[in-house]
């Protein structure tokens, strides 16, 4: 008896799960616009539909009522709405996966009827964590300026050291220059704390040259870890699962515009080529080829080398100044170079020159008057 409560409990559960999971992607159906994802997105809908009334016909032979559902709302709660359809989708794929998981282990509940059930349900929501993870990947289209912008500033792919270097300096410029401004405030401009401040921004400067080149290193150093392992990944399923690996090579075909005929028939042409199969699903999956990776070493150099130049120019002052006079022109080049680094990540952004070298002024100007405000502050306090 207790074991038969169990498991109608955990189809009740179950049952929420799946409808829950068919009004999600009925959701983003309605939100999509291309009719061919539109169509894939409603069939998965109409599978998790189907999924749940196996379930509910299932509770009702083991002599359990069917869940009270006034209505069925969409998992993940507002984010389905407002968040990308990509946002969704990866997460939906992780749902898949770990409903994957709940039918295994449904298996070894004791009741043949239902480990049945649980096994081809299974082979269902492994598929749709095929499917998910195509769309999410065929829709993330966006142009490479915007993976720059997104990202880290190092995780910039195809050796950009002109990427590396625009936001080194910018890096260097920003933090240093705050740190200036705050001992400066703290001295408040004094020819005894001149040292003070000096010293506080050349060494701002080493650290974060260090700070910013090292993780550049790291960073591209790990891009390629990472692709030769989802490379692994990939090879591993496509010996243990070849049709699905196929079926999602035709669904990425299916995406591009081909039609179902003809995109499995490039897909099964594909396959007869494994490693060729491989490197367009990391292509397609990740965005990578093996020739996009930057340089470590030109990467540690340029972002080393980029913010040690941001991060001099509000000290240079110092060296040739004292007192109010310093922190004068300090603050004058500083907001001059904050300008033209936002003028020149333009050729990055390709946003309008003037109005990303404004932002950038904007910004200079907040961070010297709140860092220069607290470094009175700690002075009055002290």
């Amino acid at each position: 008896m207790a074991v038969n409560d169990g498991l109608k409990a955990s189809l009740e559960e179950v049952i929420r799960g799946e409808l829950s999971s068919a009004e999600t992607y009925r959701v983003l159906a309605r939100r999509e616009k291309d009719p061919r994802r539109k169509q894939i997105l409603e069939q998965l809908a109409q599978v998790e539909e189907r999924h749940a009334q196996e379930w509910t016909q299932r509770l009702v032979e083991l002599g359990g009522q069917p869940p009270s559902i006034s209505k069925v709302k969409p998992m993940f709660g507002w984010q389905v709405y407002l968040a990308s359809a990509e946002a969704v989708l990866r997460r939906m794929e992780e749902h898949e996966e770990e409903a994957v998981g709940r039918y295994l282990r449904m298996q070894a509940l004791g009741d043949e009827r239902t480990a049945e059930i649980a096994r081809r349900v299974m082979r269902d929501e492994e598929e749709h964590a095929h499917m998910t993870r195509a769309l999410y990947t065929a829709s993330s289209a966006e142009h490479p300026v915007e993976r720059i912008l997104r990202r880290e500033p190092w995780h910039v792919r195809g050796g950009s050291w002109i990427g590396d270097a625009i936001y080194g300096i910018n890096d260097g410029l920003g933090a240093v220059f705050g740190i200036v401004s705050g001992m400066a405030g703290y001295s408040a401009g004094s020819v005894e704390g001149h040292q003070t401040v000096l010293i506080a921004g050349l060494v701002g400067t080493l650290a974060s040259a260090l700070s910013m080149g090292s993780s550049a290193f790291l960073a591209a150093k790990s891009e390629r870890e990472v692709y030769e392992a989802e490379l692994a990944r990939e090879r591993r399923e496509l010996q243990e699962n070849p049709e699905e690996e196929i079926e999602e090579m035709s669904l990425f075909y299916q995406l591009k515009g081909f039609s179902p005929e003809e995109a499995e028939a490039m897909a099964r042409r594909l396959a007869e080529q494994p490693d060729q199969m491989l490197r367009l699903k990391a292509h397609e999956e990740l965005g990578l080829s093996e020739g996009s990776f930057p340089n470590p070493w030109i990467s540690l150099f340029s972002a080393m080398v980029s913010t040690a130049i941001g991060g001099l120019i509000p000290v240079l002052p110092f060296l040739f100044a004292r007192g109010w006079t310093a922190v004068f022109w300090s603050a004058f080049v500083s907001v001059l170079a904050h300008f033209a680094v936002g003028a020149a990540k333009s050729l990055v952004t390709t946003r309008k020159w003037w109005v990303s070298g404004l932002e950038m002024t904007a910004i200079a100007f907040v961070v010297g008057v709140l860092t220069y405000l607290i470094g009175v502050l700690f002075n009055v306090h002290v």
